[in-house]
């Protein structure tokens, strides 16, 4: 939306200042100087302020704030930040409004187990099929999208709000919880009754107010963290959730140390009891930037470093090992100018090729060194550790062509999909090299291992695995679980009936002091002929036997990303 630069808003915001500002935001912005009000909309006040070195000071974002919910709706200055006030306003919600738009039928990722599951509840007593283990006490938590209104424009998976799924386990029983994640987005345009929002927040598509809220959807993973429950994604703080109610907390930014995108897979050094996080765009939306955290075992950020990225990209996972911080840097790249244009916001473009950084873990200064890869893409590695020689192993689901995603003229990626497998990388920090073994060539994805084992040589691990997975569309596609030994280079499997689809396996060990593996495996899985979801158990090392109990809902888990134990 283009404002008169003559209105109050436009002279808030032409300034040199502001100006200056949206330059260092997006280089370029300069060129095009009488479309700084409507860019400067686009932009998230806090995102401005945190970036303007003190050129802008409050009273002038405050008075541009008001102005812009006056010049856009009278009634609706809440929309940039007060979450509260929505709640309170709601009661004056008008009983005319007409109902939401109904989801696009022609959007894959918005049917059949993708499709949105539109109501919250709670099952004190899920009827059991089998067993679930006495000695199995805690809480599995599980998200994904799950858009609570038809989008805005062309709909990404990546980009639906917030659900939380949480098991509770006790006692041979499971109980069930689901709810929305509450962030400030999803207020709003609760209160609305629509939605408000494109995917990613393109400004192309997005009610100003939407933009001018910068909130998180908060979709992609569930963690817990000293006591506290976190909802992740990586474009944004984390947003804390009661872990009994999954009642919205707000924002945690560790103090305010970490107020910007901080990634959905942070990783637990269970030895030093340090937490590694990262985010990337940290100098504005598809800034070449990318932070590194350090947080201690007491919580408190020990560490922040900078680091200046080749290009642009989305940056979705990385890696840490005793001694290395790992973060690839993918040709899948973000562009404001492209999304402006009406192109996507993400595109692939393979000529720019893979560098990967490798970050010393310790040290205020330390020396970054940059590694050179062929193209292709990584959304998760499996695990990460050094070998007796000081060579980095990680191992990842590799894509040779990133899912999901176009080429920046909006063609697809690939004529064919191009699903990930496991694969070794073996990086010499030394010779600054990277040498690459197929581990299995069957179709994966959501790696996951014993977490005791983080930045350490391990030898189990699970991935989602089937006869089209997680890339492929079709009806009838069927997602098991794979099990690997990877010492003995052995693996089992277990396939469900055929069009029934696991989600994400998790593994919980049998007790702190079992050794590695010795445990059970939690997975959710879609029963397509019934449209509902189970919660099956296995015995982690007897994967291919199949589950001991199952805990069956009357309703679907819909397609999510991530999840994780929470013991008692």
């Amino acid at each position: 939306m283009a404002l008169n630069l003559d209105s109050p808003v436009g002279e808030l915001l032409d300034t040199p200042a502001t100006r200056a500002v949206l330059d260092r935001l997006m280089p370029g912005f300069s060129t095009s100087p009488r479309l700084a009000p409507a860019i400067a909309m686009r932009l998230s006040l806090r995102t401005v302020a945190k970036h303007s070195g003190g050129l802008i000071d409050a009273a002038l974002l405050e008075r541009t704030g008001a102005a812009f919910a006056e010049a856009q709706d009278a009634g609706a200055a809440n929309a940039l930040g007060s979450s509260a006030a929505i709640d309170a306003g709601s009661a004056a919600r008008s009983p005319a409004r007409p109902a939401p738009a109904p989801f696009p039928a022609d959007e894959p990722r918005l049917r059949g187990y993708y499709a949105p599951l539109l109501l919250e509840g709670d099952v004190s007593r899920v009827p059991i099929d089998g067993a679930f283990p006495r000695e199995l006490e805690g809480t599995l938590y599980r998200i994904g999208p799950n858009p609570q209104f038809a989008p805005r424009g062309p709909y990404h998976w990546f980009a639906g709000d917030g659900m939380v799924h949480a098991f509770r386990v006790a006692d041979g029983r499971v109980s069930y919880r689901n709810r929305w994640v509450r962030t400030p987005k999803w207020r709003l345009e609760h209160e609305a009754g629509e939605g408000l929002s494109g995917a990613f927040g393109n400004p192309l598509w997005s009610d100003p107010r939407i933009v001018a809220l910068d909130s998180t959807v908060a979709n992609t993973n569930v963690i817990t963290h000293r006591g506290r429950l976190l909802a992740l994604e990586e474009a944004h703080p984390p947003f804390a959730l009661d872990a009994d109610t999954l009642e919205p907390l707000g924002e945690d930014t560790f103090g305010g140390r970490l107020a910007g995108p901080f990634t959905a897979h942070p990783k637990l050094d269970p030895t030093t009891g340090e937490t590694i996080a990262f985010g990337y765009s940290t100098r504005g939306r598809f800034s070449p930037w990318a932070q590194v955290s350090t947080i201690g075992a007491d919580g408190a950020v020990r560490r922040t470093l900078d680091v200046e990225l080749p290009f642009a990209s989305m940056v979705h996972d990385f890696a840490v090992t005793e001694h290395w911080i790992v973060l690839p840097v993918f040709p899948l790249t973000g562009s404001m100018d492209r999304t402006m244009a009406g192109g996507p916001p993400f595109a692939w473009e393979p000529e720019l090729g893979t560098r990967i950084a490798l970050i010393p873990r310790r040290g205020d200064a330390p020396r970054i060194a940059w590694i050179e890869a062929p193209p292709c893409y990584v959304f998760h590695p499996m695990n990460h550790f050094e070998d007796e020689d000081g060579t980095i192993v990680v191992d990842v689901m590799r894509y040779d062509v990133a899912p999901l995603f176009p080429r920046p003229d909006g063609r697809p990626a690939s004529e064919a999909p191009s699903p990930a497998s496991l694969h070794r990388w073996r990086i010499d920090p030394r010779a600054g090299s990277l040498r690459e073994t197929r581990l299995d060539d069957r179709a994966g994805e959501f790696p996951r291992f014993d977490e005791r084992r983080c930045t350490r040589s391990y030898r189990h691990g699970w991935i989602v695995s089937g006869d089209e997975a997680f890339v492929r569309r079709g009806e009838d596609a069927t997602e098991g679980l794979i099990g690997y030994d990877l010492m003995r280079g052995t693996s089992q499997r277990w396939i469900p009936q055929r069009g029934d689809r696991c989600g994400e396996p998790v593994f919980v060990p049998r007790s702190a002091d079992a050794p590695e593996g010795d445990g059970w495996l939690l997975a959710t899985v879609w029963r397509r002929a019934e449209n509902r979801s189970d919660l099956a158990v296995f015995e982690a090392q007897d994967l291919a036997a199949g589950p001991i109990g199952l805990a069956t809902l009357s309703h679907r888990v819909p397609a999510g990303f991530h999840g994780n134990w929470a013991a008692r």
